[in-house]
């Protein structure tokens, strides 16, 4: 009896962590830049889930490989996602109605760029320098994201409205929390 119930609540236990990695799978983005190296968003789809999946779509089509940061304020943010260069275009997607939430601004946090309709957002995002820059953004602009690495990458982008000689990502990806690893991969291959 108690060896069926112990089991029983590992199974248990096996299923939920399962769903948790699933729930979690998908969620998290590697922005290669020009300034050096690798940055890692973790997406928030709980509060923000069309805005997620905005950016997960344009993503994985390859939109924002090659976009500049097209504007950058130091102690404030640094801007991308417009095809143009300008902070005037976006995809051609329809825009994304405001998703606000009370998550506070702060270093590294990702909000949708969009024009004084709250319903404009459409691929513009923006990443904060500092843990006050962006502060008085909170409940207005739409949080989609956190830097967990890389941030020093994001430091380094070019300032400028436009920068002179503008840094871009180079490639960004959408990353599954299933990939498998090579070790992985050899024991599928095994079975």
């Amino acid at each position: 009896m108690l060896k069926k119930f112990m089991l029983t609540f590992f199974g248990g236990l096996l299923i939920m962590a399962s769903a948790q990695a699933e729930a979690a799978d998908g969620n998290i983005i590697e922005m290669d830049v020009s300034s050096g190296g690798t940055v890692v968003i973790e997406l928030l789809p709980d509060i923000a889930p069309k805005h997620v999946e905005r950016i997960k779509t344009l993503a994985a089509e390859g939109f924002y490989d090659g976009i500049v940061f097209h504007r950058v304020i130091k102690g404030f943010m640094a801007q991308t996602g417009d095809p143009t260069g300008t902070g005037m275009g976006g995809s051609n997607l329809p825009d994304v109605p405001a998703e606000f939430s009370s998550y506070q601004y702060k270093r590294g946090t990702v909000g949708m760029a969009r024009s004084q309709n709250p319903d404009s957002a459409n691929s513009q995002f923006f990443i904060c320098f500092t843990d006050t820059g962006c502060s008085f953004l909170t409940g207005k602009y739409t949080v989609l994201g956190q830097v967990t690495e890389g941030m020093e990458f994001i430091d380094q982008v070019a300032v400028g409205e436009p920068p002179s000689d503008p840094d871009k990502i180079v490639k960004m990806t959408v990353v599954s929390a299933k990939e498998d690893s090579s070790a992985d991969a050899e024991e599928k291959a095994a079975e």
